[in-house]
């Protein structure tokens, strides 16, 4: 049986990321300036809880914006990636936020202080 991580450098790269980063999203554009509304949602979700987070801009290279979607198996962006988990797209952040689930989640993960 082959290893299929090492086989995709892109995989390894988005791997290396989400291991190296305690919470990751991947998403159209920067933190400062998303460059969709679904990523600027997740964004403010994330600013107004205070959670740290490295953004991956998707847009700067083809390969990772196509990559991520085969690494999580998840057809849309953005990505949120916690403790090298994936916790959804767009949707489902804020629907964990609307329904208070987001918060504590982050805090049992260790990302966000009690």
């Amino acid at each position: 049986m082959t290893d299929t991580a090492t086989e995709n450098p892109v995989h390894d790269w988005i791997a290396k990321a989400v291991a190296d980063h305690p919470v990751v999203l991947f998403m159209k554009g920067e933190p400062e300036q998303p460059r969709c509304g679904f990523s600027a949602v997740v964004v403010q979700i994330l600013d107004h809880l205070g959670v740290d987070f490295v953004g991956v801009d998707v847009l700067q290279n083809d390969a990772i914006r196509e990559g991520i979607k085969s690494f999580s198996d998840w057809p849309t962006i953005p990505q949120l990636y916690v403790k090298g988990e994936f916790v959804g797209g767009a949707d489902i952040v804020r629907e964990m936020f609307q329904n208070g689930e987001l918060k504590p989640f982050m805090t049992e993960q260790g990302v966000l202080a009690a």
